[in-house]
């Protein structure tokens, strides 16, 4: 989490909608060969109180995760800012905006059903987003191979203890200044950053 405070959201629920949006997470934790990270897909709970997640068995952190403390990253878009945006460039540095979101708790393996309907949960949404009509389902599958596939995969459920969301997004700056960093990053072909500066940048702000 970013330290200056104006980068942490006001609304309530933007970190989860962020989670959602972007479904995907680093996962980290300590292991007896050193800190690992491993990358998933994920699935946040409706009351968002849980992170479910599923690895290849073959993965570093798989034989380790049960039990032990794990740290989810969501990262969302990101761009470098050039000083020359702002007003007075010669009392100002170059920085990156970016949105992320940290959660951490203690993971737990899940049962085989339990990740199946985490399979069927994942391609049910990302399904529904891609378009494709009618869907993949699991229903087109050879029932042996599938078992055979999920045999090769780890499910686990983080319950979150903590919640640390960064959205920077130029807040502690005024509303012109905003604008002009926006619109350079707009240059640099950031679209999805430059929409969430100007949806969400006066958050903090107040303007």
């Amino acid at each position: 989490m970013h330290p200056n405070p104006a980068f942490r959201p006001r609304q309530d629920d933007l970190a989860a909608l962020l989670v959602r949006e972007i479904g995907f997470a680093a996962i980290f934790a300590a292991t007896p060969d050193g800190p690992r990270v491993a990358h998933a897909p994920v699935v946040l709970s409706a009351d968002a109180t849980t992170l479910q997640f599923h690895l290849a068995r073959g993965n570093g952190l798989t034989k380790h995760l049960a039990g032990a403390p794990a740290l989810a990253v969501v990262q969302g878009p990101d761009a470098y800012v050039s000083a020359n945006w702002y007003a007075d460039a010669a009392t100002a540095v170059p920085t990156w905006n970016y949105v992320a979101v940290e959660m951490e708790g203690v993971a737990r393996k899940l049962e085989d059903a339990e990740l199946v309907a985490q399979l069927d949960t994942l391609s049910t949404l990302h399904e529904a987003r891609v378009g494709e009509n009618p869907p993949w389902t699991r229903a087109k599958m050879d029932a042996n191979h599938f078992r055979r596939l999920t045999s090769a995969i780890t499910g686990f459920e983080m319950r979150i203890s903590a919640w640390r969301p960064t959205v920077k997004l130029s807040q502690n700056k005024d509303a012109a200044e905003r604008e002009r960093v926006a619109a350079g990053i707009e240059r640099t072909g950031h679209g999805a950053l430059t929409h969430l500066m100007r949806q969400l940048a006066g958050d903090k702000a107040g303007t």
